[in-house]
């Protein structure tokens, strides 16, 4: 191939994320022409309403994805935390990248932490896994929807729409704002979404030549933790409509996974771990973590 298309969000984000795969791809192969095509999603549409009500984060494929089948684009480009558990058939993962910083960002212009906000203060926030979090650290606050790209939640909190807001501080670093992270919520105390701060390349399953350019991108260490995180949340049969969170690490004993289910009404709060000495058995260990939060009651917190 001498030309390759690459499918991406409007959002400063996105478009940084696209930009940073074009570049990783033109080290790789000399030569090669790569052409962004950006377009507006309805996930990016709808902002007025949390994700949960208006379908969640497939939202934010579902152009990207009919681009590809039309033969519009070769590849998407995504937050892997945002692609579904299951891919729509006909398409694939051609590559994991190398996972950045997968903690959550607190982020207040008056206060240095989470613990020094005051009773009621206002935190912004439409995911339900934070939510979750937050009320089981903080029974007293005041939590507040928070939609729209990294830069319009900021000004939100700068205009003293809130008092603290929560971020990933992969995105905010990508985009030269870590300067306003305050403090880091990682973990294993505060879980962050599967997958998250790991970029994916979405493409046609069936395209070879496709997939003979991305491979080179994939990042085996990223790959087996995530997927082992996707498997969690794919036995939970998890979505952005109901709280979960994980994390997996390797070891020098093999794999760990933190596993999260919760409740953000209460802040009820279930958790797991579990490892595999043997590194190729991530789909099994995800298993294992999501039963046995199954078999603390996820089940009903999850609807299931």
């Amino acid at each position: 191939m001498k030309r390759l298309r690459i499918a991406t969000r409007q959002s400063a984000l996105a478009l940084w994320q696209a930009e940073h795969v074009a570049a990783r791809l033109r080290a790789a192969h000399a030569g090669l022409d790569i052409q962004l095509v950006p377009m507006t999603t309805r996930g990016d549409q709808i902002i007025d309403r949390p994700l949960a009500e208006i379908g969640g984060k497939g939202l934010f494929l579902k152009e990207l994805e009919v681009a590809l089948q039309e033969g519009r684009a070769d590849i998407a480009v995504h937050s892997l935390k945002d692609v579904p558990m299951e891919l729509e058939p006909g398409f694939a993962i051609g590559a994991v990248l190398e996972r950045a910083d997968a903690a959550d960002a607190f982020i207040s212009n008056a206060h240095a932490n989470l613990s020094d906000l005051p009773t009621g203060a206002r935190v912004g926030t439409s995911s339900l896994r934070r939510q979750a979090q937050l009320r089981a650290l903080r029974p007293d606050l005041h939590l507040l929807d928070l939609r729209g790209n990294v830069n319009t939640r900021l000004a939100k909190l700068d205009a003293g729409q809130y008092d603290a807001i929560i971020l990933a501080c992969a995105g905010l670093e990508r985009l030269g704002l870590g300067e306003r992270i305050r403090s880091r919520l990682s973990a294993p105390d505060w879980l962050p979404a599967v997958a998250q701060a790991a970029i994916a390349i979405e493409q046609r399953a069936a395209d070879d030549g496709v997939a003979a350019l991305t491979r080179v991108l994939d990042d085996a260490d990223t790959r087996r933790c995530v997927e082992c995180e996707r498997a969690m949340n794919r036995q939970l049969h998890g979505s952005c409509n109901v709280p979960i969170a994980a994390y997996c690490i390797e070891t020098e004993n093999g794999l760990l996974l933190h596993g999260l289910v919760g409740d953000a009404s209460t802040g009820r709060l279930l958790r797991a771990e579990s490892h595999a000495s043997d590194r190729s058995a991530g789909e099994m260990l995800g298993q294992r973590v999501a039963h046995m939060l199954l078999e603390q009651g996820a089940g009903e917190m999850l609807g299931n």
